[in-house]
């Protein structure tokens, strides 16, 4: 198959990259997106049938199961085991994926972000940010030059440095707000009722001497 190539833009491409489904088993749709076709719309394409390869660039969007990846460029990739790897660029790139069994999202950006779908992974590097959602609600918030997410065991890691040095920063040390989890089956607790007002009486002096 010979290489793509366009140079139209403002007219969207798409292409479906099916990965193999070699796991055994039923997988919950979180987990089976890295088993799901990829669908990417882009103002050019480049592809190379040899190396497996496809370059977007120009309002990429990327889906993927529950993943929305976008970017001004990217690149995936396909292995003989047709796992699926990506290379995002942007002024910053963005990507979004569902947790597994839960309703809850990891959303980040980066000056770069690298999907592995083999590994499960996503890396974000430059002025990162890794956000958690509790469906719609801001749950956890970390920044820092560098944070690797693992889909797989809900694992993370940030770091810091110069490269993380901004105005608002100029240590260039990691920042996180993290939400505290409660325990399961606990039930929140209440702040006790306020107390009612005193009641007021008036003294049997006072009463005494208005006689």
């Amino acid at each position: 198959m010979p290489l793509l190539s366009t140079s139209r833009r403002a007219v969207p491409w798409a292409l479906c990259l099916s990965a193999a489904l070699w796991c055994a088993g039923p997988a919950q749709a979180e987990k089976a997106d890295r088993n799901l076709p990829l669908n990417a719309e882009a103002d050019a394409l480049r592809h190379d049938d040899a190396r497996q390869t496809s370059v977007f660039t120009g309002n990429v969007v990327i889906t993927k199961g529950t993943i929305i990846i976008r970017g001004d460029q990217v690149e995936v990739r396909q292995d003989a085991q047709g796992n699926q790897f990506g290379i995002v660029h942007g002024k910053p790139g963005f990507f979004r994926q569902k947790r597994d069994l839960v309703d809850e999202f990891i959303e980040g950006t980066g000056q770069r972000i690298d999907y592995d779908g083999k590994a499960d992974t996503v890396r974000f590097t430059g002025n990162a940010v890794l956000k958690r959602f509790k469906g719609t609600q801001l749950n956890d918030e970390t920044t820092g030059n560098v944070i690797v997410y693992n889909n797989t065991t809900d694992v993370f890691t940030v770091d810091g440095g110069v490269a993380n040095r901004t105005p608002q920063n100029p240590t260039g040390r990691v920042r996180a707000m993290l939400t505290p989890v409660p325990k399961e089956g606990g039930v929140p607790a209440t702040p006790p009722p306020p107390a009612p007002p005193a009641t007021l009486k008036p003294s049997p002096q006072l009463e005494e001497g208005r006689q």
